[in-house]
């Protein structure tokens, strides 16, 4: 299979036959570990970035470069590679960047600034994020309808489970064997994978000639409109946002060249991005659903992970063993997912799994200073059940009525749109974060005053705990004893603000959940859904 557009030559066979081929089977099988990895890469240094910024000379503050790099790379070529699987070939795009995926992961262990670090962590994300849509895509093209689901189930794994258990791996290699492990272990799946698809994908012609008809104007103002966008996301609270002149001009011009792609995609003959999709019911409906679900699936990975180091002051690999517990039960649970979208209407699957989802954040909304490692069980087996119900109908519910050669366009703009929408949920839990904590500690701050007596007697049983801990001055032991105070009500300000955080993504869960409610029927998506 050459390019998507040749899919629709190929509908016939494939709807006519009851069950997908062994060759086929096993280019999907490729294609899942390939977005299982690219997925993966996109949190794998959460819990290690204090670790790689330390190895590499660079401040916390910048950091956030090291994952922003890779999902801007993402973000960017998601939307291309429909049209570049057409010019170069499927088989051909696929495998090429297959092998540059882990080529630059394996740089990135070698990097030794941050310069460095961030252009090779931009050329992975660039390799790895046509990965995803591919690996959807192949599902639409590849498998009758009534093996769909199975695809999309396999599809979900890539989604949910990699970036849950993205940290926990990153964590353990990061305490065990050091940072740079994180980066060697896309090398063996990878080989796996191009294997796999050389001998299975079908070598096809380029057709050079589309790229005369390329649609060169959406790629340019995509490319930077997207680009200026999610760098204000990122660097937004940092510098103030719009109190930052460069955050400031950053955001006019990604708002003026996110405008011009929107308006030259509705406008030219042939566009990059399919958008008049999103004006077919269930496919807005699914991409909304999937935006709202990105933000809540990258926000949850993004501030729990913090929450445990910043409040609790866990490792990396500590952080790792609690968020273990969001991602291995959906290995166990995904798989079943197709047998229950048999029984059951795949929107009533999906509003059940997003409320679960939701629930689990809620649960979260009451966080003490006694919360840490233990007490997120039973949320995050909560969160896990309900993670493993949402992606595969919601796919499904997208995809309904969405022919084979428009599986190209449709998987690129649902994938960079989920993408898009966990990148804005990180930057806005970070902001959101930062001004309840504010908010917080203004509140605290009032009533623990030196005029109250709690406050006094607090202070003076301080003072003589340090006194009669090798602090022998009396004024320098008061000091210490109002700095604790203060770190108290701060830390204690830090997780109010954590509670709230989850208390937002919950509220757009239940958005979510009942967008879908709004679909119609996913007819001939999942296997007994007429």
């Amino acid at each position: 299979m050459s390019s998507i557009s040749m899919a629709a030559s190929a509908a016939p066979m494939v709807a006519s036959s009851p069950r997908a081929s062994t060759k086929d089977w096993i280019a999907v099988l490729a294609c899942m570990i390939g977005a299982f990895m690219a997925i993966l890469n996109i949190q794998i240094t959460n819990a290690s970035l204090l670790d790689i910024e330390g190895g590499i000379g660079t401040g916390v503050d910048n950091g956030a470069w090291i994952s922003t790099a890779y999902l801007i790379g993402e973000i960017v070529v998601i939307p291309l590679t429909d049209y570049l699987s057409k010019v170069f070939s499927f088989r051909r795009y696929l495998l090429v960047n297959a092998v540059l995926f882990p080529l630059f992961s394996i740089a990135c262990a070698f990097t030794h600034d941050l310069g460095s670090m961030i252009a090779m962590r931009g050329l992975q994300g660039f390799a790895g994020g046509i990965l995803i849509p591919m690996a959807f895509t192949i599902v639409l093209t590849k498998l009758p309808k009534a093996q769909q689901p199975i695809g999309l189930a396999l599809f979900a794994l890539s989604v949910t489970f990699a970036p849950a258990i993205g940290p926990t791996i990153g964590g353990y290699l990061t305490e065990n064997y050091g940072w740079q492990t994180i980066f060697f272990i896309n090398a063996f799946p990878s080989a796996i994978m191009v294997v796999a698809l050389a001998f299975t994908l079908e070598k096809q012609p380029m057709r050079l000639g589309l790229l005369r008809e390329g649609d060169w104007a959406g790629i340019v103002t995509m490319a930077i409109g997207l680009s200026a966008f999610q760098t204000v996301l990122e660097e937004g609270e940092k510098d103030d946002w719009f109190a930052s002149p460069f955050i400031f001009r950053l955001a006019i011009v990604a708002a003026l060249f996110l405008g011009a792609f929107i308006w030259i995609e509705l406008t030219v003959k042939k566009p990059l991005v399919s958008l008049r999709l999103l004006a077919r019911r269930n496919f807005g409906i699914g991409v909304i659903a999937n935006v709202l679900v990105g933000f809540a699936l990258f926000g949850t990975v993004y501030i729990l992970p913090q929450y445990l180091g910043q409040a609790q002051g866990y490792n990396a690999e500590q952080i790792g063993a609690v968020l273990a517990w969001t991602g291995l039960p959906q290995l166990l649970l995904i798989p079943f997912v197709p047998m229950l979208m048999k029984r059951f209407d795949a929107r009533y699957v999906a509003f059940v799994g997003i409320a679960l989802f939701a629930a689990s954040c809620f649960m979260n909304t009451t966080l003490s200073l006694d919360t840490s490692g233990d007490q997120f069980f039973i949320p995050n087996i909560v969160r896990a059940i309900g993670q493993a119900l949402i992606i595969t109908p919601v796919s499904a519910i997208t995809t309904a009525g969405i022919a084979p050669s428009e599986a190209g366009a449709a998987s690129g703009l649902s994938n960079m749109l989920r993408n898009l929408g966990g990148a804005v949920g990180t930057a806005t839990l970070a902001t959101v974060l930062v001004k309840r904590e504010q908010f917080h500690s203004n509140i605290i701050g009032q009533s623990v005053t030196s005029a109250r007596n709690e406050v006094g007697q607090r202070l003076d049983q301080m003072t003589a705990y340090f006194m009669s801990h090798a602090v022998t001055d009396r004024v320098a032991a008061m000091h210490e004893a109002v700095v604790y105070l203060g770190n108290v009500v701060k830390r204690q300000a830090l997780i109010m603000g954590f509670s709230d955080t989850f208390a937002v993504i919950g509220v757009l869960l239940v958005a979510a959940a009942i967008s879908l409610l709004f679909a119609r029927k996913a007819q001939g998506s999942a296997a007994g859904a007429h």
